[in-house]
């Protein structure tokens, strides 16, 4: 029996017929509109400001580091990718490598990431403000500013609910426009003048200490900014050729930080890098530099950028509740495909409500993104996992489509890992909480959809991720990012890199010890054996519709 769906002969072949409808109109163009899209969002609106605060000048390491995460996380992508096309893969990948319990617990990290979505919407509402100020105040939406935020995610669910061809050409245009407001922004900010001495000045490069260059990467939001890059994977059961690569670049947003650090009025700097806050960062400072052709084009863009990403994101979610429902962690019926469009409409429904959701409790864009970037951190996390068990089983079928994979994939295991470990106690006491509540989730599945699967051999092959999170919980409250300070620097990081490292090879131990275990007991690769998208007629490189 494929191991994601229920009991019952019809629902194999119902699970085919909605696969089949996922429409392949994604071209190589399309995807990398979509990639450009979905970086170039909100977060180069406010990233920067917010990563200047945290760690002054030294913000700039912080975006190095982030570029180096995107290449390695990106390459593994890559290769899942190129090995198994799949609407929503991201959400599938940990389901066939590693079983029920690390699907279960991934899937509800990005059901829970819908949140990024609630963060481009909440910042449009703050450069709104500018010119309605009664939509946002004192750091949180007003309850006209909810109204307004829950029109916007209508018309962005609206415009999703059509063609994939229609998404395509709308992002496409869209993205000619964000790409070109902050090359302007960059060049007008640095020609009205710049101070010479801002990475000397003002407490010196690193006023707050270098390991502030680690918390602003969640806490900055510069993970969240840059997170982007992934997306075209999610797409891949809807693109013609899903094996090429999508560039992924952060220079754009090192030289927004750049045009930052170096033209904040000296006036603002009284109390350090600390004391300059906006609620519209860069139109705010188009003002004060009497910029006001570029504060009326920024605060314009400030609906598109975020905007723009919205409408990706809003896209983007949909297939991955459809890949949930595939999963079978939410009801089947949110699977279900629209023949005509090719869009999965009920699942675009589903997340229109947890977007809502979303913005209630959460004030401000940074709010929302500290979280985010951590769950996203953990999705890279358990990719790199699948991605190391498919290379370790040889009846998996991978692509070899990246060079250096058995290396590639451990390493950015450990520096997802680092990464949500810097983001800090104030973050993680909330964010590592929220994941370890999808085992709620799944003891609830494994007495409905799993019966009669014995429990032991799914916590047996999933523990990894369970102990995992409560390690890094456990760290983070000893630490010196935010916790208690029992676990002084650098013994703190290196603690948490020795520990992923040991948690990695346990992973990619058992994930191969499931599939060997599943191919035996007469099924091929766990997940349900749904149809390679990116081939006509062909099954999953090793499941079994493939086999």
């Amino acid at each position: 029996m494929p191991q994601d769906l229920p009991a019952g002969g019809g629902a194999l072949p119902a699970a085919l017929a909605e696969e089949r409808r996922l429409r392949r109109d994604l071209g190589f163009w399309a995807l990398t509109a979509i990639a450009f899209s979905n970086i170039v969002g909100s977060g180069w609106l406010f990233a920067a400001m917010y990563a200047a605060q945290t760690a002054g000048p030294a913000a700039l390491l912080s975006w190095v580091a982030a570029g180096a995460l995107c290449v390695l996380v990106a390459l593994v992508m890559i290769e899942l990718g190129a090995s198994r096309p799949e609407g929503g893969g991201t959400v599938r990948w940990p389901l066939y490598a590693s079983g029920r319990l690390v699907g279960t617990l991934v899937g509800w990290s990005v059901l829970l990431s819908v949140g990024g979505t609630a963060a481009e919407i909440s910042a449009i509402m703050q450069y709104a403000g500018h010119y309605l100020p009664g939509i946002y105040r004192g750091g949180s939406l007003t309850v006209t500013g909810l109204g307004v935020a829950t029109a916007l995610s209508v018309l962005l669910t609206a415009l999703n609910w059509f063609a994939v061809r229609l998404f395509a050409r709308l992002n496409n245009l869209l993205s000619v426009f964000k790409i070109a407001v902050p090359v302007v922004t960059v060049a007008a900010l640095l020609a009205s003048g710049w101070h010479s001495g801002r990475l000397t000045d003002h407490g010196g490069f690193a006023p707050y200490g270098y390991a502030a260059c680690l918390s602003a990467l969640a806490g900055g939001g510069i993970v969240y900014s840059v997170n982007g890059f992934q997306a075209p994977l999610d797409f891949s059961g809807e693109t013609r050729d899903p094996r090429r690569t999508v560039p992924a670049s952060v220079l754009m947003y090192l030289a927004l930080q750049v045009a930052f650090l170096f033209t904040v009025p000296e006036s603002l700097l009284g109390h350090g890098w600390h004391g300059v806050d906006f609620d519209s960062p860069f139109g705010q400072l188009a003002l004060l530099l009497n910029l006001h052709w570029l504060s009326a084009l920024l605060y314009a863009d400030a609906v598109v950028s975020p905007g723009g990403s919205a409408y990706v994101g809003v896209a983007l979610d949909a297939r991955h509740t459809y890949a949930l429902a595939k999963n079978g962690t939410l009801p089947r019926r949110l699977m279900a495909v629209e023949e005509r469009s090719g869009i999965p409409r009920r699942a675009l429904v589903l997340n229109l409500l947890v977007i809502v959701v979303f913005l209630l409790p959460f004030g401000g864009w940074q709010d929302i993104v500290s979280v985010m970037g951590d769950m996203y951190l953990l999705i890279y996390a358990a990719s790199a996992v699948a991605a190391g068990v498919f290379l370790a089983d040889p009846g998996s079928g991978t692509a070899g489509w990246v060079p250096g994979l058995r290396w590639i994939a451990p390493v950015s295991f450990v520096v997802a890992a680092e990464f949500v470990y810097w983001s800090g106690w104030h973050d993680l006491r909330l964010a590592l909480p929220l994941v370890l509540a999808g085992l709620l989730v799944f003891l609830g599945m494994h007495r409905t959809a799993m019966a009669g699967r014995p429990l032991a051999a799914e916590l047996r092959t999933g523990a990894w991720l369970v102990v995992f999170l409560v390690l890094l919980t456990l760290l983070s409250w000893l630490g010196s990012f935010g916790g208690s300070g029992r676990l002084p620097a650098p013994w703190d990081s290196l603690t948490v890199a020795a520990s992923a490292f040991a948690v990695f090879f346990w992973a990619v131990r058992a994930g191969t010890a499931w599939l060997r275990d599943s191919r035996g007991a007469g099924g091929g690769l766990p997940g349900g054996g749904l149809p390679d998208s990116g081939s006509p007629g062909g099954g999953l490189p090793g499941s079994a519709a493939g086999a």
